[in-house]
This record gives C-alpha cells, sequence and structure tokens, in this order.
C-alpha cells in the first residue's frame, strides 16, 4: 500500500549538496578530534555513506566546554546589550535563508526530511525562529519588587552559562534552532551534540553562525555518539545546564549525569505517545487525512505523533474506508521527489525496530489493516501499517514506535476515551477532533499532556511553548518560556531610610 507501487514516484533530479564541513567546530574552528577518530553518516535513501565525521568524546567535550566558558567569563556575548545579540542574530537569520537549498538538501540525504518541505518550511522556519528570539534580546528585564518594609528590591535576570544542547536526529535544523536561538538570545554559550545519525547541518549553521558575527566559543559543536559526547556534556561539571531532546530513556541517563555530576539545570523533551481523537460529530472527509498525516508524517518519526487513534462508534466503519480511500494516494519513495510524502526511516536500526514492533502488533492479536513490509528496494522504506482490533495493553499502543504505525480503537463516552487518553506514561500532545465546544473544552482540560490541539494537528509556532507532562519530560521549547530555562532570576536589597514611601 504505498505511492510507488502505483507508479506515482519520480527520479529525482535534485543535485546533493557537497559536504563541506565535516570536522568539530570548537572556538571558532574547524578541527579534528583529539583522538582522529571518524565515523560514517550514512544515507537512508540508498544504505550509502556520506561522509565520514570527526569523532568527537570527553576530551573534545572537554576543549568545547573550556572554549565555552571562557566565551561566557570574559567574552563579549553575555556582555553585549541585547540590541548588539539582536542584531548578529537576524544577520544570521540572514544567512541560513541564503543557504535553504543547501540546508534543505543536506537535512534531506542525512535525515530523510522531505525536500520540499525543507525548503519550503523548515529552514525557513529556523531562520524565522532566530528572528523571534532575536526580538526578545533586548527585552529580557527583571522586576522591581514591592518589598514590605523599608527596602528597596529588584530582580536581575541574567543567563544560566554554558549550557549543552543535545539534540536528535528527526528534525536536525528545527531541533538546533529550538535550542540554540532562545540560549543565544539569553547571553549564553553553549556545546551543541547533534545525533550521530544527522549531524551535517548541525556543522554547517556553527559556520553560519561565526559567518555573522558570534564570537569565538560562543556556539561550539562536537559531533559523536551518545555513549561517549553526549554523556560527557551530561555529566560536566563546568556546564550549567543541559538541554535534551530524544528519547525518555536517555532522558533518565541525563538526568543521572547531571544529578551525579554538579546538579546541573536539566530541560528534558522525550518521547511520546499522543491520542488523535475523532468524535462522532467530526466532518471524516476533512479528519480522515488529518490523521494519516499526524501519524505518517516524517515517517512517523516525531515525539507528538498521532499514532493512537480513537474513534467514536458512531463513524468508525466511515473514518477507516475514507482513512483507506486517502492512504491511495499516500507515496512513499526519494524524499527528494516532491511527490513523495514518506521517505525511509533514519537508519537500520530504527528500520529494524519499527518492523520488529509489527511482529509484536500481529502476534499480539491486532488486525493488520495495510502495510506492515518494508519496501522491495534500497533504503530503509516501510509501508504505511494500519493495526485495527488493538487493545490498550497491546505494545503497539503503548511504546513509542517512532515510525509510520497508527492504532485504530473504537470508544462509546467521552469519559472513556478521556480515561484511555491518559492511560499512558507519556503525555506530549494530544488532537481533539469534534464541532462541539463544550466537549472540545472538556477533553482538553482534562488530557495530561503539553499540547492539545483541536479540529488540527502539528499546531506548532514560534509564540506556542511545546513541552511535557509525566514521562514526555519537562521544561519548554518555543515561545517566551523557553528562554526561562536558559536564564537565572538573582534578588537584590538594599535598605531604604527616611523615604516618604515604600
Amino acid at each position: 500500500m504505498t505511492g510507488e507501487s502505483n507508479g506515482v514516484e519520480q527520479k529525482s533530479t535534485f543535485k546533493i549538496p557537497k559536504v563541506k564541513f565535516t570536522k568539530l567546530f570548537i572556538n571558532g574552528e574547524f578541527v579534528h578530534s583529539l583522538s582522529g577518530k571518524t565515523f560514517e553518516t550514512i544515507d537512508p535513501r540508498t544504505e550509502e555513506v556520506i561522509a565520514k565525521v570527526s569523532e568527537g568524546d570527553n576530551k573534545d567535550v572537554d576543549l568545547a566546554v573550556k572554549a565555552a566558558r571562557q566565551a561566557f567569563d570574559h567574552g563579549p556575548w553575555p556582555r553585549f546589550p541585547g540590541t548588539e545579540r539582536r542584531r548578529i542574530m537576524l544577520k544570521l537569520a540572514e544567512l541560513i535563508e541564503e543557504n535553504v537549498e543547501e540546508l534543505a538538501g543536506l537535512d534531506t540525504v542525512d535525515a530523510a526530511n522531505l525536500y520540499s518541505l525543507g525548503k519550503a518550511v523548515y529552514i525557513r522556519n529556523a531562520a524565522e525562529l532566530m528572528r523571534y528570539y532575536a526580538g526578545a534580546a533586548d527585552k529580557i528585564h527583571g522586576d522591581t519588587l514591592k518589598m514590605s518594609r523599608e527596602l528597596q528590591g529588584y530582580t536581575l535576570v541574567e543567563p544560566i552559562g554554558v549550557v549543552g544542547h543535545i539534540i536528535p536526529w528527526n528534525f536536525p535544523t528545527q531541533m538546533f534552532a529550538m535550542k540554540v536561538a532562545p540560549a543565544l538570545a539569553a547571553g549564553c554559550t553553549m556545546v551543541v551534540k547533534p545525533a550521530e545519525q544527522t549531524p551535517l547541518s548541525a556543522l554547517f549553521y556553527a559556520h553560519l553562525a561565526k559567518r555573522a558575527g558570534v564570537p569565538d566559543g560562543v556556539i561550539n559543536v562536537v559531533t559523536g555518539f551518545g555513549s561517549t559526547a553526549g554523556a560527557a556534556i551530561s555529566s560536566h561539571m563546568d556546564i550549567d545546564m543541559v538541554s535534551f531532546t530524544g528519547s525518555t530513556e536517555t532522558g533518565h541517563r541525563v538526568m543521572q549525569g547531571a544529578a551525579t555530576s554538579n546538579l546541573k539545570a536539566v530541560s528534558l523533551e522525550l518521547g511520546g505517545k499522543s491520542p488523535f481523537i475523532v468524535f462522532d460529530d467530526a466532518d471524516v472527509d476533512k479528519i480522515a487525512p488529518l490523521a494519516l498525516t499526524a501519524c505518517l508524517y516524517n515517517q512517523g518519526q516525531i515525539c507528538v505523533a498521532g499514532t493512537r487513534v480513537f474513534v467514536q462508534e458512531g463513524i468508525y466503519d466511515k473514518f477507516v474506508a475514507r482513512l483507506l480511500e486517502h492512504l491511495k494516494t499516500w507515496v512513499v519513495g526519494d524524499p527528494f521527489d516532491p511527490n513523495v510524502n514518506q521517505g525511509p526511516q533514519v537508519d537500520k536500526k530504527q528500520f529494524e525496530k519499527v518492523l520488529s514492533y509489527i511482529e509484536h502488533g500481529k502476534k499480539e492479536g491486532a488486525t493488520l489493516l495495510t502495510g506492515g513490509k518494508p519496501l522491495d528496494r534500497k533504503g530503509y522504506y516501510i509501508e504505511p501499517t494500519i493495526f485495527t482490533d488493538v487493545t490498550d495493553d497491546m505494545t503497539i499502543a503503548k511504546d513509542e514506535i517512532f515510525g509510520p504505525v497508527m492504532s485504530i480503537m473504537k470508544f462509546k463516552s467521552t469519559e472513556e476515551v478521556i480515561k484511555r487518553a491518559n492511560n499512558t506514561k507519556y503525555g506530549l500532545a494530544a488532537g481533539i477532533m469534534t464541532n462541539d465546544l463544550n466537549i472540545a473544552n472538556t477533553v482538553s482540560r482534562s488530557i495530561k499532556a503539553g499540547a492539545i490541539w483541536i479540529n488540527c494537528y502539528f499546531a506548532f509556532d514560534n509564540d506556542s511553548p511545546v513541552g511535557g507532562y509525566k514521562r514526555s519530560g519537562f521544561g519548554k521549547d518555543m515561545g517566551m518560556q523557553a528562554l526561562d530555562k536558559y536564564l537565572q532570576v538573582k534578588s537584590v536589597a538594599t535598605p531604604i531610610y527616611n523615604s516618604p514611601w515604600l
């Protein structure tokens, strides 16, 4: 059940960009890792090597942290007026837009992000996010306090210091911008560890930051593996805060590293198993294609994917029929092809993990409605897969699969679906499809999740914070709230004498 089998996929004519940057970026320079080791980054479309990238470890992280510490303690970035940080960040946004095609190409060949979306949306959104936080850079300030006795009180808001960013592989550009932009606006310096599967665009962004005028040592990029470079960041004694997006399992290790080192502040955006709830009064013709996108977008490799689809019994059969109709036009193939909806999984490990979950679904008694197999071609391609007759205790209904696998479940009442939607260790997002305002209000207030989307999905916006409840983590990305984790509040009080008022 793929568009490829219908003959819709076309051969891409896009010329893959030459990889320019493969070394670590430390203190404003591209340098080899101290060990001299490299690792291969693989094209998920072809299973072939794109480039060999420097493999940083704890010693390289030490160098990067020293550069970031020097830049924070003695450099100009945290001491610039906000207007100057704003000017440089706006320049960086311009440079990002000037290099849209190359950056989109890197994320397509490295992460299998759809090139058409990368060029039209992802890279431009990163530039806009940089502008959003550039606008905040000169508006970070404390408050004057109304003290209860003869004291003059106020708060200072200060950058937290050296930040470690550990970012995932599913959206390399967006994750880089979501972490780096607010930290820059706050006046922090940082060490960025991109995922080992997708290191290429982060290095390109570091190059653009230097061109924009970001001082040396403010942004450092150490490519390498989570078990070495990532662990070194989490446990480093001279990093003041770590921001991580990725799996819940790795989030536990990040937090442990922070706790057993210097008790650094931690922000975690972790896994999800989001419910997509369709009530009887919803417009099935509109909601069915939205449900497909909510689950299959980016090959299902998105933490807020709406993979648990709850459909009220009155429209269940009609919804499933419409879903299958729309799936006939869903094209799986080369992400450089503008007609393609779904590319390959990011690597062999993820490919095999998704296929193993599909086997779990079949063995545990779910009905495989469509899909369930890899495509008969080179690359990590998997058919869009839909299960029905899924129960809440099945593995495919409980675990984050991070692949193109949908579970459809029937429900009777609002009370029932609220209880079942909340029956998960995760709490990132939820979709509510209804024309009844009372139902929308009741369910949105009852679901334990950080983002609720009513009659829409993936309603991200620069001003709208995202983050989890429960084991989906804590701390916010996006919105003005994202600045908070990169700032510290200091209270200052001085006595006042003979004041005519308090």
